[in-house]
Formats: structure tokens, C-alpha cells, sequence
């Protein structure tokens, strides 16, 4: 009886928890995905949705919307809302195609119990004209109360036609779209004329349109460097708009040798210095997070310094000294080598010596070579003739 109950109880456990997971699965997706062009870079994507008979009274329900980045990125998070459209900017460039993905699932916000989310379904938005590169290094920079914008055509032979307004969503943005009406001669350049710099523009020509966000730069920063003792005093103008939302970052090399890229807060820094050596400078300046995404192109080389040799003394009394010496020890040499006779004479054999002087000075003894011996003088006999009357007076002495 007991095990009766067990898989009594057992059952009615499976039996709900399968109750509530096809509840669960009750929640329909989002139906009849449609989309509409608002203008060149607006579209409005709509859905319906079919309300469960079982769904509990008073649950509330929104629509999670997501939009696919390009291959790689993770997709961007566009929140949830209780309707059932969203209108989105699709910029064809930033999704490298002439499309945009949307993904959209219907989940339970209040009161809702069990149920979660609904399978997610993709809409695909195709821009009305296919997707073409049509410039290259598209640049804006601020020009006194307007935006000097230029590019480098892709085929000169297009004729390009440029639209641009402040990017966003709303009908009075929307409604601020302009054409381009001061473009260069050359077809590279145009003056855009707009308080704002979130600036969405449109390249249209007869092969295909391409829709982006201009990027607007800044002038390189001017820097002034002045010599402190052992230490160069960097010092750059900041740009006259957001004053407290800019960093600077530069690149200099040492004696021709790279040092690490350095990034300042302010527009003023300190680094050492060697009277050495050419110190040559490139500098940039970029915003913070904080405010729009705004840079400059790195500033042409700045020169500071000149490179001095190094002191040779040292180097040469080391390698010119143990060469001297070394000559001066081989010629010691060679000259010893010649004139050894002078230097070191051959020394005789006592013995030779004492031995004559025991044997006595009559004997004919040869002579040691490098003693001195005195040569013999000659004797002349003299045979004297006395006459015979001087004979008899010598025989009476």
C-alpha cells in the first residue's frame, strides 16, 4: 500500500512539472515581420502577435529586439519595448552589405508565472539601391561654423550625389535632411553645414548607394617645446570645442631610437631630456569616453635638438695605447735580436785561464777568444863593430 502512494505521488509530480512546461512553451513567437524604408537611413520593422487562450490574466508582455552586427561582432542589444514595431538606423557600411538582421522574441514581463521567452525570429532589411564602395578615406574636419567633409572616388567617372543629416530615428531629424550644394569642382569634397557632429550621409550614384556615419576629425594640435634644465616641457593648444573632453598622445624617438607612445590628461607634460640627442615628436588628440568619438590625425614630425657624437677620447687612448706598446715591444725585439752580440757578449771560460797560469807562461797557449792579448814586440838585434885600435884599450879595462 505504501508503494501505491509512492508512485502515486511519483506520477502527479511528472505529470505537472510536464503541466507547466508546456505552458512554458505556449508563449508564441512574433508573426507577419515586416519593414518599411522612413527615409534613406530609417527603417520601421513591425510584427504581430497571437496571444495564447491559456495565458494568465494580467501578464504582461514585451518584445525583446536585437540587431546582427557584422560577421564577428556580437549582436547589439536595442531593449525591450511593449510595441510591436521599433524604428532603427541601418547603415549599410557599418554592416559591410546592403542589409540589416533584426531579431526579435516575445517574452513575460509581470504576473506572467512560468512562462519565458518564445523562439527568436530574424527579419532581414534590404536598402533599396545594392550596397557599393564608392569613396575611399571619407574625412570631416571643422571649418569656422561649418564641416569641410572630402574623399577620394573610387571611379571618377561616377557622378555622386551627397545627402547627409543628424543621424537619429525621430520625424524632425528625419525631416532635416540636406543635399550637398557646395561640392568641389573635382567631385572630392563638399561643405556640410550642421550644428551637430553625429552626422549620417548618404553617397547615391547610378551602380549603387552607400550609407554611413561621417567621421569627424580634428586639426592635428599644434606643440610647442621648450627647454627646463634637464627636462623638455611639452605644451599643446587644445581645440576650442569641449575643452575638458580631449586627451593627447604622442610618439617621439631619442637619438633615432622609438620610445614607448605616452597619452597626457592635460595639454601639458614633462619628459627628460638629452642635450645628446634630436628628439623628433608626432602628436594626436582624441576624446574621452565621456564625450562624442572625435580624433586628429597624427601632426607632421617636430624636431627638437640635434644629435652630438659621443666623446671618442676614451675609445681611442683604448685602442691606440696597446697598439703603441705593441710596436714599441716587437721593434725592442727585432733591434735586441740584431745587435745580441753587443748586448750580451760571450763570456769566456775561467777555467782556460787558470789553467795556463798552472802550467806556466812558456807554453804556447791559444788564445781564448774575447780575452785580451798583448801581440809581441819585435826584438832587433844589433851587432856593433869595434874597430881593431879600440879592441886593445877595451881588453886593458
Amino acid at each position: 500500500m505504501i508503494y501505491t502512494w509512492e508512485i502515486f505521488a511519483f506520477l502527479s509530480c511528472t505529470a505537472m512539472i510536464k503541466v507547466l512546461h508546456c505552458n512554458a512553451d505556449h508563449l508564441l513567437p512574433p508573426t507577419h515581420l515586416s519593414y518599411k524604408w522612413l527615409d534613406a537611413f530609417t527603417v520601421n520593422v513591425s510584427w504581430s502577435w497571437k496571444s495564447p487562450p491559456n495565458l494568465p490574466e494580467g501578464c504582461e508582455i514585451k518584445y525583446v529586439t536585437e540587431k546582427q552586427q557584422s560577421r564577428g561582432v556580437q549582436s547589439r542589444h536595442l531593449g525591450r519595448t511593449p510595441s510591436r514595431f521599433i524604428t532603427d538606423n541601418c547603415l549599410t557600411e557599418e554592416m559591410s552589405s546592403d542589409s540589416c538582421t533584426y531579431t526579435i522574441s516575445t517574452t513575460g514581463h509581470k504576473l506572467c508565472q512560468n512562462w519565458t521567452h518564445s523562439t527568436p525570429v530574424n527579419i532581414t532589411v534590404y536598402s533599396k539601391k545594392p550596397q557599393v564602395k564608392l569613396v575611399e578615406d571619407f574625412r570631416c574636419l571643422p571649418d569656422s561654423d561649418r564641416i569641410h567633409c572630402s574623399w577620394i572616388p573610387v571611379n571618377q567617372s561616377l557622378v555622386l550625389k551627397l545627402t547627409y543629416r543628424m543621424c537619429g530615428i525621430g520625424e524632425e531629424v528625419r525631416n532635416g535632411t540636406k543635399h550637398c550644394q557646395n561640392l568641389h569642382s573635382r567631385g572630392n569634397g563638399c561643405f556640410i553645414d550642421t550644428d551637430g557632429s553625429d552626422i549620417c550621409i548618404l553617397l547615391d550614384s547610378e551602380i549603387g548607394q552607400s550609407t554611413f556615419r561621417a567621421f569627424i576629425g580634428e586639426p592635428s594640435p599644434k606643440l610647442e617645446i621648450k627647454k627646463a634644465k634637464h627636462c623638455l616641457n611639452l605644451t599643446w593648444t587644445p581645440p576650442e570645442m569641449g575643452r575638458n573632453c580631449w586627451i593627447y598622445q604622442f610618439n617621439y624617438t631619442k637619438c633615432g631610437k622609438p620610445q614607448p607612445q605616452q597619452t597626457a590628461q592635460t595639454n601639458f607634460v614633462s619628459i627628460p631630456y638629452d642635450e645628446n640627442c634630436l628628439y623628433q615628436f608626432q602628436s594626436r588628440v582624441l576624446t574621452t569616453k565621456d564625450c562624442l568619438p572625435r580624433q586628429s590625425d597624427w601632426s607632421d614630425v617636430v624636431n627638437f635638438g640635434a644629435d652630438v657624437p659621443p666623446d671618442g677620447t676614451p675609445t681611442v687612448i683604448a685602442i691606440v695605447i696597446p697598439i703603441i706598446l705593441s710596436a714599441c715591444v716587437l721593434l725592442s725585439c727585432y733591434f735586441f735580436r740584431k745587435h745580441r752580440k753587443i748586448f750580451c757578449p760571450t763570456i769566456p771560460d775561467p777555467s782556460a785561464i787558470f789553467k795556463g797560469i798552472m802550467n806556466g807562461n812558456k807554453d804556447h797557449k791559444p788564445i781564448v777568444p774575447g780575452l785580451y792579448a798583448p801581440v809581441d814586440e819585435l826584438v832587433h838585434t844589433c851587432n856593433v863593430d869595434i874597430p881593431p885600435e879600440n879592441k886593445e884599450n877595451l881588453q886593458e879595462f
